[in-house]
């Protein structure tokens, strides 16, 4: 029995009229999403999907993407998730890399993703609501989900490091399935009568597990917002009796500064998850006071799963920690020299427990480089404080979390390079304290050119996702190098933006 959906089968036998998915004021029961997701199955089997084929998501959170998720799995399918905001480059290196038969895009914003499906030879099937929900009812339910074992791969969450293009991150039946377990009770003690706010993108690993998954394996309800904004969240809350949100630094910051923050109605919440980036002391402070609830705040990676620490319900919290190890999970702290650093040094965080994933897709020396002996290197440095916790003190790797995306320098200095007149690029992250980062490039051009700063800026939004490229680009005759040649970030000083 696949461990994914599993959780689906019993919240639908257990609790079927209950409601699994709201959006507006449109709801889907647990016997409909266990229905609509069954007649998935048999619709991907009849379109010449086996075991183990990929199937890539390009939605946003929507109830289309819950029942295609569950419906690929009961399939022996590999779910794909990949960001609606991707351009035609990024959508085609997604669905070559992993090999995806089919790519199923939102009918509203499919223009770049069929481009980049055509040129990676990958079927497209679009999903309007009424036309989709008609194609299910021609198929009759695949009852029997296809077998799975826990080490089988379940999805390919596209990450990127800063020594190359984005790698798939093979998680497992057992992986996830365990972490959205330890996520919904011992992390979030969900019950059937919760309501979770689902406005994280189902397509990254901390909405996938902590709200979607975490909300069917407990019954409970997820109302899902296609797109963040602070005003439709708070009317989100107080529409549904929202008792369980979870999200990223800026979406508090967001919530906090909001006009209608004051008069709010967040009666119904009992519990904020925070994730994705450090919440700031002070952030925290003012959101629980502002809505008289408290935040917890986690620490997780995609190769996670993504949990790997956090602040329990049931034990003190500490403001600015990410808390200690979830259950089963194993965190250790290791110097330059690969050895255990003493309580309270600094030291690269490694994991290990049966939430990492099976390895790199199709990338077996990264996967030994990230995963040398059981344990995954992090590239996070941490500190164990003296209560135990952890707190993550600097990143080791150069990656950069804008509003909660991931951008990885790399894929824009490449891009850059693409440009004829780009002699050097490097891309970096500066404080922002609406967005935590942003994103900017030092730039060296060929002698002669006339291509400008807004030029090169404008090149690189016509490529890649909004929340990629570099607001400020600032030219310069030449870039500080190493020894060997390599150019030293840490020697150049940013402008602000």
């Amino acid at each position: 029995m696949p461990n994914l959906v599993r959780c689906l089968l019993e919240s639908a036998q257990r609790h079927p009229e209950r409601p699994a998915l709201r959006l507006g004021t449109a709801t889907v029961t647990y016997a409909g999403l266990d229905e609509s997701s069954a007649r998935v199955a048999a619709l991907l089997r009849s379109l010449g999907v086996t075991p183990g084929d990929r199937v890539a998501l390009m939605l946003p959170n929507v109830p289309e993407f819950v029942t295609l998720y569950y419906g690929i799995l009961r399939a022996g399918g590999v779910v794909v998730p990949m960001n609606p905001l991707l351009k035609e480059r990024e959508a085609r290196y997604h669905l070559e890399d992993s090999g995806a038969a089919l790519l199923f895009v939102r009918h509203d914003g499919a223009a770049e993703a069929v481009r980049g499906a055509a040129a990676a030879g990958t079927r497209v099937v679009g999903v309007e609501p009424a036309a989709f929900a008609a194609l299910l009812d021609g198929h009759e339910p695949l009852s029997e989900p296809v077998a799975a074992e826990d080490d089988a791969v379940a999805v390919i969450l596209y990450t990127s490091g800063t020594t190359g293009r984005p790698k798939g991150a093979a998680l497992t039946h057992g992986g996830l399935a365990h972490n959205a377990e330890v996520s919904a009770t011992s992390v979030q003690q969900l019950t059937c009568e919760d309501v979770i706010l689902g406005c994280l993108p189902l397509f990254h690993t901390f909405g996938q597990t902590c709200a979607m998954n975490a909300a069917v394996h407990s019954g409970a309800a997820l109302t899902l917002l296609p797109r963040f904004a602070a005003g439709a969240v708070l009317d989100a809350i107080a529409g549904d009796r929202v008792t369980v949100f979870a999200g990223v630094p800026t979406m508090y910051g967001a919530l906090l500064h909001d006009p209608a923050a004051p008069g709010a109605d967040v009666s119904s919440l009992r519990l904020c998850v925070s994730g994705g980036a450090s919440l700031p002391v002070e952030l925290l402070h003012d959101f629980e006071r502002t809505f008289g609830c408290v935040i917890l705040e986690g620490y997780g990676l995609s190769e996670t799963s993504p949990v790997v620490t956090f602040n329990h319900p049931d034990r003190p919290r500490r403001a600015g920690s990410v808390g200690t190890p979830i259950r089963d999970v194993e965190v250790r702290l290791l110097g330059e020299d690969g050895m255990a650093v003493p309580p309270g040094a600094v030291g690269e965080l490694v994991v290990r427990g049966p939430n990492l994933m099976q390895g790199y897709w199709r990338r077996p020396e990264e996967t030994r480089e990230a995963v040398p002996d059981g344990w995954l290197r992090t590239g996070d440095l941490a500190r164990q404080d003296e209560d135990g916790s952890y707190s993550i003190v600097d990143r080791k790797k150069d990656l950069i979390i804008r509003g909660g995306y991931n951008v990885y320098p790399r894929e824009i200095e490449e891009l850059l390079h693409e440009h004829p007149d780009v002699v050097q690029a490097a891309v970096l992250g500066v404080p922002d304290e609406r967005l935590g980062e942003e994103v900017v490039a030092a730039v060296v051009l060929r002698p002669g050119a006339t291509t400008g700063a807004a030029d090169l800026r404008t090149y690189v939004k016509q490529r890649l996702a909004p929340y990629k490229y570099p607001r400020h680009v600032w030219l310069l005759d030449a870039l500080p190098l190493g020894p060997t040649g390599k150019i030293l970030k840490r020697a150049i000083t940013a402008p602000r933006p």
